[in-house]
């Protein structure tokens, strides 16, 4: 039996780009149909918003993947970092397919087993140790410009209650919003008196609102006292 395994992230579904569900499950049924196989004879197991740092073990559908198959079944990705992302893991996969007798394909690597012993092998491992490092790479470079921008008081996320943004992209910073901080002054000696559900009473009452322009709910209000508390 053929098995396909597709995977997108949010970023993925947000873009809908070349790796989205469908253009993974359209290569997959060709394989499929290359084999004289038609689609009812695929089955098909998706991870939609699930991040590739997940381990295949840990994702819901891979999870049942790996369960379903058996001795003589094919399991097929479109492509290596659909199913891996971690060299470890997919390495340790890749011996677990072998115990089970099942053949694993990788689309983008080829059409045949990476589970056999020739060159699909090798390119799998070679790639697999790659796609790691590269994730390590991005990983890094994200949190040393997230660090960077904070050290030039620029937003990071969010924009904390008590401040506005000014400017855009790298230029962009974070300066005091004065409203928002008397808001926040008022909120605080409320809170320790009334708890959330009473300062949210009386900031309606006193017809102070959020920035959507509604009342402050008690838990965005437990919110910005928490967020004031570890600055």
């Amino acid at each position: 039996m053929i098995l396909g395994y597709v995977r997108v992230s949010t970023a993925d579904q947000a873009n809908a780009d070349r790796s989205s569900l469908q253009v993974q499950q359209d290569i997959i049924e060709g394989f499929a149909r290359a084999r004289g196989v038609d689609k009812y004879g695929v089955q098909i197991y998706t991870d939609a918003g699930v991040s590739g740092g997940v381990k295949l073990s840990k994702r819901e559908a891979g999870a049942q993947l790996l369960a379903d198959m058996a001795t003589g079944d094919t399991v097929i990705a479109s492509k290596l970092d659909r199913m891996f992302r971690s060299a470890v893991d997919a390495l340790n996969m890749l011996e677990l397919f072998k115990e089970k007798g099942v053949h694993l394909v990788l689309y983008d690597m080829g059409h045949e087993p990476v589970t056999g012993e020739g060159t699909a092998r090798l390119l799998f491992t070679i790639l697999a140790a790659v796609a790691d490092m590269e994730r390590i790479r991005i990983r890094e470079r994200t949190a040393e410009g997230r660090k960077a921008k904070k050290a030039k008081g620029g937003p990071v996320g969010n924009v904390p209650f008590g401040f506005r943004k000014e400017g855009e992209g790298r230029s962009a910073l974070l300066v005091s919003d004065e409203k928002e901080r008397e808001t926040l002054v008022k909120m605080k000696q409320l809170y320790q008196n009334e708890g959330l559900i009473g300062t949210s009473r009386k900031l309606a009452e006193a017809g102070i609102l959020s920035r959507a322009g509604k009342p402050f709910t008690a838990m965005a209000i437990r919110r910005v006292v928490m967020q004031e508390a570890q600055q």
